[in-house]
């Protein structure tokens, strides 16, 4: 039986990340969860919205909690999206003028129960190890480094919650992939600059997926799409290396065959990678 979550996907996973999209649905089907797209959505305010206009910003988050029906979940899966909405959330409770503002905009009371939660909450809450094709083979020695760029590690006012920190080396090594330490998982992509100032994001880039290579990885797993989509338009070194989605290998170990629409997307193409290793045809 199927349990249902609100989902709200951002802008990244409607467009430039939809095979994030996708295999997150899929994975989520195959886990027994119904994500329900929040209806008419609008864009989180995060990137230039909250740099440029704080009140603007607010009021584009809290649109989206506005949508969210009363006594379910809202899930986000990109960590950008995750912070403003919880950020938003976080002043409509300490903050009454906040409050009233929700009320006259959207005209009905903030729901300041509204549970806002991230992908990785659903993976580290339970057991998944009767969900996957081939257990602890599955991804077959697949040597990855994590990517889980800086936006899940929280401004100050929320520094109490969770990061999840350390999740997908868990749960990929536990399905058979090899993870390697190194020095960037937490590094700052430079994805706000990535339009504006092309020169200055290039070289971080650069050595992040510099210090990919150097430890070994065939792959960098990545926890958010906004990251995955800089480091692949980005990297300008002329070896570079397959990025992919968490939700992506995740959906695979579950032995998915709908992944064609996934990897035809990436920039830096994984499949000769995947079918050396034996993880699709």
């Amino acid at each position: 039986m199927s349990s249902d979550i609100s989902y709200f996907p951002g802008c990244s996973l409607a467009t430039s990340a939809k095979e994030n999209n996708l295999s997150l649905l899929n994975f989520c089907r195959h886990i027994g969860l119904n994500l329900i797209e929040l209806q008419d959505w609008n864009c989180c305010g995060s990137s230039s919205a909250h740099s440029i206009h704080s009140e603007l910003a607010f009021d584009l988050a809290s649109r989206n909690l506005s949508l969210a029906p009363a006594g379910k979940p809202l899930l986000a899966a990109c960590p950008s999206c995750l912070l403003r909405l919880r950020q938003a959330h976080l002043h409509l409770k300490n903050d009454a003028a906040a409050r009233s503002r929700y009320e006259h905009l959207w005209g009905r009371p903030a729901d300041l129960d509204l549970n806002i939660i991230h992908f990785f909450e659903i993976l580290s809450a339970g057991d998944l190890s009767g969900f996957f094709k081939d257990g602890k083979n599955c991804l077959k020695k697949l040597k990855f480094v994590p990517y889980y760029g800086c936006m899940l590690a929280r401004p100050p006012v929320m520094n109490r919650e969770k990061n999840y920190y350390g999740l997908m080396e868990k749960i990929l090594s536990s399905l058979g992939a090899v993870p390697l330490s190194w020095a960037y998982s937490s590094r700052c992509c430079g994805t706000f600059l990535s339009a504006a100032r092309p020169d200055i994001v290039s070289p971080i880039v650069n050595n992040i997926i510099r210090g990919a290579a150097s430890v070994g990885a065939e792959c960098i797993v990545t926890a958010c799409a906004m990251c995955h989509t800089n480091l692949e338009i980005r990297c300008d070194l002329k070896q570079q290396i397959p990025i992919l989605h968490f939700s992506e290998i995740l959906s695979l170990a579950t032995g998915a065959e709908d992944y064609k629409g996934w990897f035809s997307r990436h920039l830096v193409d994984p499949r000769p990678l995947l079918k050396s290793k034996g993880l699709i045809q």
